[in-house]
């Protein structure tokens, strides 16, 4: 990649640059497809006044000089500065909003302990609208700085505090999939946390999804409803064949857990003799809009329904560590043509950051293929050969293939898809890149952001081609 000058004035410190009507110039990198890194040297990104790309030219296209001409004589042009590299935004397709406050605590028992003893209450906090607001402005601002432009969330019961997620997630600009989480299950569901019926839980939903359709911020839909059964332990069949329903009928999307743990997956095995994604199907609940968090339990029979219905797994390495107790199979997945991102899982994840999640799932993906028991010989340690992924494919998740799990045209620089990306200042002062002009090249660049950037290295983001966080060192030229 180039470090030729490029045309730059009126430098400017700490100001926001929105980019709707404009043409950025910038180096920067994203993945058309999975495996394809697509590096973009001085390319002219034009932003439709929709936010939209409407074209992106590469100096050798016949109309790119032409462009930037235009662009320049207009004063619509925009310049990365040199050291600065264009990313697509984050996807992050798992987060539980409400656990943000507890995030890197009681991470030390298992799941079903963990959800009574400390998440169940905290998420009942959510009934004080002031707590919930409070809370859910710092959650987005901070995922906003961490580069995730797109989150996929979980709230709780509560219809007013969903309500205020909604809110936030317009006020600060970030694009959102926002659930109202259903639970009615007396069995798993403490008496002063749940719905108290599946009506309930049905028909809050519904609420919720007509709340988010017919707010008077969302024209463009930046923010979009979605079914939320928590997991199959804790719903009724009612609740559970009522949600199928409507998600049939409003077309939304779905998000769930799915075969997450021991303790879960077995349980879903007893009641009702068939594993989570079997279930699920049954109950309607399994569409091309459907995201099941986790997975880590699902069989080849799974993964074949799973792909049928064309709908996506967020896998969630980080947590998976603490909560999971299994690897989920993720290069078998992706060979099996299955959609699959990333999930931070916050807080059974204890980072904010899918840059921690990118190089988690690396991790595990080597753990996975070379195993982990050292008395046996090195070709006796693990059964899955051929299991290990790369910062390719961990970065693929993050961005093209997150849009592809939720059915969104983001992760990508193409016409047609949504501006959404982040600025990382590779020579940000307290940033953790370090980048050498005569070794780092090309994908290198690459691959040492995916391992190494920090929040200080992410200077500025923009969601639908409006600058929504940045840093005060950042710099960019207008003209």
């Amino acid at each position: 990649m180039s470090d030729a000058p490029r045309h730059s004035s009126d430098t400017r410190t700490g100001e926001t640059i929105q980019l709707r009507g404009k043409t950025l110039l910038a180096s920067g990198f994203h993945m058309p497809a999975r495996g394809s890194v697509g590096e973009l040297e001085n390319a002219l990104i034009l932003v439709a006044e929709d936010g939209t790309i409407a074209s992106v030219l590469r100096p050798q296209d016949p109309a790119y000089d032409a462009e930037l001409k235009a662009a320049r004589k207009a004063g619509r042009l925009a310049t990365l500065p040199n050291g600065f590299y264009l990313l697509p935004g984050l996807v992050d397709l798992h987060v539980h909003a409400p656990q943000y406050p507890q995030l890197g605590q009681a991470l030390d028992v298992p799941l079903e302990i963990w959800l009574h003893r400390y998440t169940f209450p905290l998420e009942a906090r959510y009934a004080d609208a002031a707590f919930a607001k409070r809370s859910y402005e710092l959650l987005v601002r901070d995922l906003l700085a961490n580069g995730t432009t797109t989150a996929l969330y979980f709230a709780t019961i509560h219809q007013d505090a969903t309500r205020i997620l909604v809110d936030t997630c317009l006020e600060q600009g970030q694009r959102a999939l926002v659930g109202k989480v259903a639970m009615d299950n007396p069995g798993e569901c403490p008496d002063y946390y749940r719905d108290v019926s599946a009506d309930a839980a049905i028909d809050g939903t519904r609420v919720l999804i007509d709340y988010v359709r017919t707010h008077p911020s969302n024209a463009e839909g930046l923010v979009k409803p979605v079914v939320t059964p928590r997991f199959i332990p804790a719903c009724s069949d009612a609740a559970l064949e009522g949600l199928g329903a409507l998600a049939a009928e409003c077309g939304c999307h779905v998000q769930t857990h799915c075969s997450e743990s021991d303790w879960e997956h077995s349980y879903v095995l007893q009641r009702h003799g068939m594993s989570d994604t079997e279930s699920l199907d049954r109950f309607g609940l399994l569409g091309r809009r459907s995201v099941l968090a986790h997975a880590g339990f699902i069989t080849e029979k799974d993964m074949e329904i799973i792909a049928l219905k064309r709908s996506a797994v967020a896998h969630c390495p980080l947590s998976n560590a603490y909560f999971g107790g299994a690897v989920f199979p993720l290069k078998a997945a992706l060979e099996k043509a299955l959609n699959v991102g990333l999930g931070t899982d916050i807080s059974g994840g204890p980072s904010a950051s899918l840059f921690d999640a990118m190089r988690t799932a690396i991790m595990a993906s080597r753990m996975l293929e070379s195993g982990i028991e050292p008395d046996l010989p090195a070709h006796e340690r693990s059964r899955r050969k051929g299991a290990r992924i790369d910062f390719r494919d961990a970065f693929y998740l993050a961005t093209t293939g997150g849009g592809i799990s939720i059915d969104l045209p983001i992760g990508r620089f193409a016409p047609g898809c949504h501006f959404d990306a982040i600025a990382i200042d590779a020579k940000a002062e307290h940033g953790t890149i370090r980048l050498l002009d005569d070794l780092d090249r090309g994908e290198a660049i690459l691959q040492k952001i995916v391992y190494t950037a920090s929040k200080p290295n992410i200077a500025a983001v923009w969601v639908a081609g409006r600058q929504v966080s940045s840093s005060l060192t950042s710099t960019m030229g207008s003209e």
